[in-house]
């Protein structure tokens, strides 16, 4: 049975601007002087991993934070964002429904922490049960841009990646979805310039059912 892969909460929901105002919070709540500007995230961005980025960025400018705590302050104020809800990217819905309508399976092999994968189903009113399998930083060997996660969902799906269309809204995804021998559709967020997915089978601002399944 074919399978349709979900990369990350970005291609569900447009959150990129609730990410950026969650990490300035939480910056200001630890009484730091750091403010990410739109063009400051979007340059970060093309490396993925939101701990990761605090602690580079530490670093840059020689100075001793605690990442980790940082990082899960802002995590719990993004989630607060996401209780006010957000509307499903352009096409999502339709391209559930088109899959299901053909028995395909949906997975959503993601690398963020399961609490954030639980807030954005919550957020956009998809259910879990509407997935074959989630994944999650807790089950997955590496992060993107390795294809482990990828190679992880091939297996527990029990499908081929000849049979799967991933769709991936940044870079190290689609790196990730190629390395694993997998079709990639990119679906860029706000933040991903478009110019950055060579490679991919399509780069999309909407995804349409003819994308994902032929014929659909």
């Amino acid at each position: 049975m074919p399978a349709l892969l979900f990369g990350s909460i970005g291609v569900l929901a447009e959150t990129s601007h609730l990410q950026r105002d969650a990490f300035n919070d939480a910056f200001r709540e630890a009484g730091l002087d750091w403010h990410w500007s739109e063009a400051d995230y979007r340059a970060m961005l093309s490396d993925a991993g939101g701990r990761d980025r605090i602690a580079r960025y530490a670093d840059e400018r020689g100075e001793q934070v605690n990442a980790d705590a940082l990082h899960a302050r802002k995590t719990a104020l993004f989630q607060a964002r996401l209780e006010q809800g957000v509307p499903l990217r352009p096409g999502i819905e339709d391209a559930m429904a088109a899959a299901r309508d053909k028995s395909w399976q949906i997975a959503f092999v993601t690398t963020t922490a399961p609490d954030n994968v639980a807030a954005i189903l919550t957020a956009t009113g998809v259910s879990p049960d509407d997935f074959a399998l989630i994944l999650n930083s807790e089950v997955v060997a590496a992060s993107k841009p390795d294809p482990a996660p990828y190679i992880l969902a091939l297996a527990q799906l029990g499908v081929s990646a000849l049979d799967c269309v991933a769709v991936e809204d940044n870079p190290d995804g689609l790196t990730a979805a190629k390395a694993a021998g997998i079709s990639c559709i990119a679906f860029p967020g706000a933040y991903h310039d478009p110019d950055a997915f060579a490679g991919a089978r399509v780069v999309t601002d909407r995804l349409s059912t003819d994308m994902i399944i032929p014929g659909s």
